[in-house]
């Protein structure tokens, strides 16, 4: 899949001057930097646009547009780089269970990386929203793993699957489950078209969007905009209009908003709809 990557584009929108080495060290540089310098969006999917996921697509969407995307695409491009780079590392599929039972059988819409480094395995995920990792995690450890954002662990369960956990207010919330089983890039497409289609998709016709800084994520879903910093009460505000969001979309979280006739309407209809709840 990387045969055709342009590696010095993507380098250099994640503020890298010189090709890394596939070592630990580079991948935490790497996994950190992307959660800070492409936001986590679902712009496309909210306008009901299509979300192609060909590597083609993909690095025009991320590296020369200005974009971001959600899990299928942020980690199909980051499994690219790091083959191109020379690691070790195959795509997974996983089930969110955040904010519902632990053992809910969701469909497998969430994508992340296995990397192995000196026959040490490694999950690595660039799309997972305001919750992201923000550095890899051992998969073969039951310990607490800091970041740095959250602790995080990993717990192996009967049926052999993992689930992931994050240290949110003092409560470990579950986030997904996955396995360790193989899959094709067909895998990722029909994942890829339930979420950017199908109308129980949470992405469709909404508005998600998250990045990652120094001690600080940020948040938006539709007009609430949050600033969640370590240590720190959470920052919120209700933004007041359409021309508010789209100006937060660049200043806050560094995206080239796309133009596209429907999209004031679209947010507008978006806020009306929250204000009416």
């Amino acid at each position: 899949m990387s045969d055709d990557l342009d590696t010095s584009a993507y380098l250099h929108r994640l503020g890298i001057a010189q090709r890394p080495a596939p070592t630990l060290a580079a991948l935490r540089d790497l996994q950190l930097r992307h959660t800070s310098a492409i936001a986590f969006e679902t712009l496309s999917p909210m306008l009901h646009a299509p979300v192609p996921i060909d590597l083609a697509s993909l690095q025009r969407k991320v590296l020369h547009e200005g974009r971001g995307g959600y899990c299928y695409e942020l980690n199909l491009l980051f499994l690219a780089l790091l083959r191109e780079l020379g690691f070790e590392a195959r795509g997974l599929t996983g089930r969110v269970v955040m904010g519902g039972p632990e053992d809910a059988m969701n469909a497998r819409t969430h994508m992340l990386v296995l990397v192995t480094l000196d026959g040490v395995r490694y999950t690595a995920d660039v799309g997972f929203g305001g919750m992201v990792p923000t550095t890899p995690l051992l998969l073969d450890s039951p310990d607490v793993q800091p970041t740095p954002h959250e602790p995080y662990r990993l717990e192996r369960r009967g049926d052999g699957s993992y689930l992931l956990r994050a240290l949110v207010a003092g409560e470990w919330r579950a986030l997904y489950v996955f396995d360790l089983q193989p899959q094709a890039q067909v895998d990722y497409e029909v994942g890829n078209w339930y979420v950017s289609t199908h109308p129980d998709s949470v992405f469709l016709g909404q508005l998600v969007v998250a990045r990652t800084g120094e001690g600080w994520r940020k948040t938006l879903r539709n007009g609430d905009f949050a600033v969640h910093r370590t240590g720190v009460d959470t920052q919120r505000q209700r933004l007041a209009d359409a021309d508010a969001v789209v100006a937060a979309l660049g200043s806050e979280f560094g995206i080239r908003v796309p133009h596209h006739p429907q999209l004031h309407g679209v947010i507008e209809r978006l806020l009306r709809e929250e204000r009416d709840r």
